[in-house]
């Protein structure tokens, strides 16, 4: 996948106020602090994208981003069109109990009713042994049944074997109430690590999603 070009388009305080869903839309989120924007800017080559900042709980709406890509290795033709959306982090923000209350609502519902929505893209920090909050997390969506992948984030800032026993260890604690385990990335923001893979599964799901609306 080529990335044409990467827009901010409107924060929505929720989802009924979200762009209209005609296009296939993946959403990032994961603990403060994990390294989300970071993410987004990598993958879309865009450093100043999506707003980085080292305290936890910045982001506090549902952020859409314009995208056009063109699939393959050439920009030969029209380009796909897709959303890629940053939510609101979930865990230690310091933020009143009220407002992280609305922040929960606000994602629960964008998560559970927003129609395009193919993918959430569920990050967790490789430096880290399993966490009991993302854990948590990804067994909610598991019983909202809202599909989901894994990117590990930040695997520069440690060994690679440490970085390997937290994926194992995270994907293990999953094991124990999973049947099949989610589709996982390792990546790094400052070395492009995951960034092809990443990039890859989500022109395939727009492929697919071209697909089934080309069938009915």
């Amino acid at each position: 996948m080529i990335i044409q070009s990467a827009t901010y388009l409107i924060s929505s305080p929720e989802y009924t106020k979200c762009p209209k869903a005609d296009r296939p839309e993946y959403a990032f989120i994961g603990r403060s602090n994990v390294g989300k924007s970071s993410l987004i800017n990598m993958l879309c080559d865009n450093h100043k994208l999506a707003k980085t900042s080292g305290s936890p709980g910045k982001t506090q709406l549902i952020n859409h981003f314009d995208i056009k890509s063109f699939s393959g290795t050439t920009t030969a033709g029209k380009p796909d069109a897709w959303y890629l959306v940053d939510l609101p982090g979930y865990g230690f923000a310091k933020v009143s109990q009220s407002q992280r209350r609305n922040w929960e609502q606000m994602i629960e519902n964008y998560l559970r009713k927003r129609e395009n929505l193919v993918n959430v893209f569920v990050l967790i920090d490789s430096r880290h042994s399993p966490q009991k909050l993302d854990l948590d997390f990804v067994n909610q969506l598991g019983k909202w049944e809202v599909p989901f992948c894994l990117a590990f984030t930040k695997a520069d800032k440690e060994t690679q074997r440490v970085v390997a026993k937290n994926v194992k260890d995270f994907l293990d604690a999953m094991r124990e109430t999973w049947q099949f385990l989610p589709r996982n990335f390792v990546t790094s923001a400052e070395k492009k690590m995951g960034r092809d893979k990443m990039l890859q599964f989500i022109e395939d799901c727009n492929k697919e999603v071209a697909q089934s609306e080309n069938n009915d």
